[in-house]
């Protein structure tokens, strides 16, 4: 697999008139060669040229981790000492491959120090976004990935289906946190995020979970996700304790609607911008649009936020195997809100639910 991924990343640098690719630490980098990497200062860097062979730069204390990952099954590894400067290796590289004064497409997420090292060493050469690159490759997903989504996306239905027995009064967010994290582990490598928001904290939409203990009457937001083989999962749903608050259901109502619609809108030829629009008009026609606070999707795959963006001025026409989560929001700040989001996937005649679990309001005891 990562072979066929070099030689594609190798095949769009060439008809985008890119000599080089330098990936650091990241989604990328796992992606291309399968190596985990830490994000440290001592720079680890993969130097891929557009004509020539490729070479993974790490520091020597990493070099073992690098091995074990099987990176080196696929590129040679080039290991630095403390001593030494890694820039000097990445410059002998790219003069190998003729490339140190051609384009060079530097990963999106570099530390700017490194960056800036790599600039003043290579003087002559143009810098361009390493998405230029990483984004045709990663934004449609093979059959094969799409099965690890769906799988991802069947682990964590599991979780929320445990849900309605953690969720009590008197217990606060952080004991349900830390319980729903132990579940997300239980069929995945990683707990990426676990948000519990109750009361008034589920108007927020990014809250943290906290030491708030939760009520009766309250609004709960449940929004967990974890990475499972490598691809993520990402779902979103909402829970009241004992009873539902005053006008909750309705507003909930409001968006199970504009959920259904806009997943039903996804298909080839339909724009990211569209599939927002179908979603907040629905919403917005409730009385609800200044409530509708974020974009109502974003690309997953090893990372839980990727392209396709799904918002307002995004023209990017959908083609099968792209995917993403189709998640409104309505947030009532001080009283509560709600959101609901299911990972879905473009399919030749349309679309593939990644979640099953029931979008309607629970009611927990």
């Amino acid at each position: 697999m990562s072979d066929q991924r070099l030689r594609r990343a190798q095949q769009v640098m060439a008809a985008e008139g890119i000599d080089a690719l330098l990936v650091g630490p990241g989604a990328d980098l796992r992606y291309l060669v399968g190596y985990h990497a830490l994000p440290l200062e001592r720079l680890t860097l993969l130097v891929l040229p557009a004509d020539g062979e490729p070479v993974l730069v790490v520091p020597e204390l990493e070099l073992a981790r690098a091995e074990d990952s099987g990176a080196a099954d696929h590129v040679p590894l080039a290991a630095w000492t403390e001593t030494q400067d890694p820039i000097s290796l990445v410059t002998e590289a790219l003069r190998a491959a003729g490339a140190q004064g051609g384009k060079l497409a530097v990963q999106d997420r570099l530390w700017t120090a490194f960056t800036l090292g790599l600039q003043a060493a290579l003087p002559a050469a143009a810098w361009v976004p390493g998405s230029r690159v990483m984004r045709e490759l990663r934004l449609r997903k093979t059959p094969e990935e799409i099965a690890a989504l769906h799988a991802a996306g069947a682990a964590i239905d599991a979780v929320h289906a445990a849900v309605p027995e953690l969720l009590h009064p008197g217990r606060t967010e952080q004991q349900v946190g830390r319980d729903l994290a132990e579940r997300i582990l239980d069929d995945h490598d990683e707990v990426n995020f676990v948000i519990v928001a109750s009361g008034p904290n589920s108007a927020s939409p990014h809250h943290e979970t906290g030491p708030r203990r939760i009520e009766p009457g309250d609004a709960v937001v449940i929004d967990i996700g974890g990475t499972r083989q490598g691809y993520c999962s990402d779902m979103t749903r909402n829970y009241a304790v004992g009873h539902v608050p005053e006008g909750y259901a309705a507003v909930h109502a409001v968006l199970e609607q504009a959920q259904q619609a806009a997943v039903q809108a996804v298909a080839p030829g339909f724009s990211a911008e569209a599939v927002d629009a179908v979603a907040r008009s629905i919403i917005a026609a409730a009385g609800h649009g200044p409530h509708f606070l974020h974009r109502t999707g974003h690309g997953i795959g090893i990372e839980e936020h990727e392209e396709p963006w799904i918002v307002d001025g995004n023209t990017v026409v959908l083609e099968p195997g792209m995917a993403f989560s189709v998640e409104p929001g309505i947030y009532l700040a001080g009283r509560y809100g709600a959101r609901i989001e299911d990972i879905v996937v473009v399919t030749p005649d349309g679309v593939a639910r990644c979640n099953h679990r029931p979008r309607e309001l629970v009611v927990c005891p």
